[in-house]
């Protein structure tokens, strides 16, 4: 770059739009470690269409958009965008993260992020697409999705940054749920100093026992074709659930407000003449126990992941089709069997799962580690967040995660002024549901991380029909919502957050 390049870019942040324009598509000239910038380019405010839409997004401010394509082995092609507001900047970074297998930009992050004044990043894990079949042959790209591009993606982000405002990030968040969850522990654990504050939607950190589960949830509905649970069924399983735990807190609410409670068994539905839509099979009704789970090996008795909750059913659809769980199956065909032909319904618990975590032994995919003590040294916060109906991953994953972090850090009080966790009843995975799912993490994570006030309630909304009919208090765990005895149940300001 020449001398009068570096200055434009250096001063591109104090300059009027004109100008401002000319340092952004000045940075395909930045030279990065292991990095190329493929394009660089000023975007008009609203004129910005993601690949494959139709019409650009509304409200979107003017900004620098930067593409690059990270190498950092031999066999790597990452690929990364970053955005970056053309004025207004808050001098924040806010990284997104990925779901699945990860295979595409998250668009709609980026857009989120630099709506509320944040430069933002994003990556494509390293390969294109939903499947894992990517890792078959390319033990490279595998890390690069299990870690690497999230690390270096960050690193990347906060040069292009300094480079086009003249200073890098004064604070950097990361915003993430499922595999996104996942990335943002992984972060935490394994780069402590990239992020100040880090918010992880139910985790999908324990790769490889989840990816089992799920396996086996598929094995148990569709080996058999006598143990499918059609939709029509699972509706009827989710409203005996309800039926028979929703009052378990003192309300009649439509809500399992917290599900380890419920001791519900699907054989109270067993057919006792002929199958209807209103009972269950006996080959049904077994079918469910093993998603209820805990998923348990037969050799050794021990957990392997924990089940799913009362609550979730409607969800089992992914597991109950035609075809298996595709992110499990994938993990199998491709990841742990290297064979694009092996069948699910060979599926051994103990033999596959075994292999699975013999193949994982370094931690590539999991980030399971409690050590977050480095994390929190330079003053990092975590929210953790998790639906109590969640269909993919068990919320009492997050839970059982939270509890070795307590152990490690040396109780809950400690614990409790750098990590919290949110459960949601009635919330699906990382949206959706009956229960209150909407909710913005991200305040409450900066005024943790800039002004040491930790959130002690996050208010969550549910909607009908374009309209709020519910808000509910998210408390953080072991703190339960309970009801003040008087006034609406559909208001949070009814409630209190308070010991179980």
């Amino acid at each position: 770059m020449t001398l009068y390049v570096r200055a434009l870019v250096a001063f591109g942040a104090c300059l009027p739009p004109a100008a401002a324009s000319v340092a952004c598509q000045s940075l395909v000239s930045l030279r990065l470690t292991e990095a190329t910038v493929t394009a660089a380019e000023s975007v008009g405010a609203g004129n910005f269409t993601p690949p494959g839409g139709r019409q650009p997004i509304r409200d979107l401010p003017a900004l620098c958009r930067v593409a690059l394509t990270l190498t950092p082995s031999k066999d790597s092609e990452i690929k990364v965008e970053v955005w970056m507001p053309a004025a207004g900047w808050n001098q924040k970074l806010q990284s997104v993260g990925n779901g699945g297998w990860s295979g595409a930009i998250n668009y709609g992050g980026l857009v989120s992020a630099v709506r509320r004044g944040y430069a933002s990043a994003s990556t494509d894990t390293g390969h294109t697409g939903g499947s894992a079949e990517f890792a078959f042959g390319h033990p490279e790209k595998l890390i690069d999705f299990g870690y690497r591009s999230e690390h270096e993606m960050t690193v990347k982000a906060k040069a292009v940054l300094a480079a086009f405002y003249g200073n890098g990030p004064k604070l950097s968040y990361w915003n993430g749920c499922s595999s996104g969850g996942k990335q943002g522990l992984k972060e935490a654990q394994q780069y402590p100093d990239d992020y100040d504050g880090i918010i992880a939607g139910a985790p999908a950190n324990n790769w490889v026992a989840l990816l089992s589960s799920d396996m086996m949830n598929s094995v148990a509905l569709l080996k058999n074709s006598a143990s499918r649970i059609p939709p029509a069924k699972l509706a009827t399983l989710h409203k005996a659930s309800i039926e028979a735990c929703d009052a378990l807190d003192g309300l009649k609410d439509g809500l399992i407000n917290d599900p380890t409670r419920c001791h519900f068994d699907p054989a109270v539905l067993l057919c006792k003449e002929s199958d209807t839509e209103t009972c269950l099979t006996a080959a049904q009704v077994s079918a469910a126990q093993a998603v209820y789970g805990p998923f348990v090996s037969p050799a050794t008795r021990k957990e392997i992941y924990p089940g799913l909750q009362p609550g979730s059913e409607p969800g089992w659809v992914a597991f109950a089709g035609n075809d298996p769980f595709p992110i499990s199956n994938d993990y199998f065909r491709f990841v742990v069997h290297k064979n694009p032909n092996w069948d699910f319904r060979t599926f051994d618990t103990d033999q596959d799962v075994a292999l699975a975590e013999k193949l994982d032994h370094d931690n590539v995919l999991k980030a399971v580690d409690p050590n977050l003590r480095k994390f929190i040294s330079h003053g990092g916060k975590l929210i953790l967040y998790h639906g109590w109906s969640d269909n993919l991953i068990s919320p009492l994953n997050s839970i059982n995660y939270f509890h070795t972090v307590v152990s490690k850090l040396g109780g809950l009080e400690k614990t409790g002024a750098s990590v919290r966790l949110f459960m949601a009843p009635g919330m699906g995975h990382c949206a959706g549901g009956e229960g209150p799912n909407a909710f913005d993490m991200i305040p409450p994570l900066e005024e943790w991380v800039e002004q040491g006030k930790a959130p002690d309630r996050v208010i969550a909304s549910h909607g009908r029909g374009g309209q709020v009919d519910r808000t509910r208090p998210l408390c953080p765990y072991p703190q339960v919502a309970k009801y003040k005895g008087s006034g609406s149940m559909d208001d949070a300001v009814n409630f209190v957050c308070a010991q179980p």
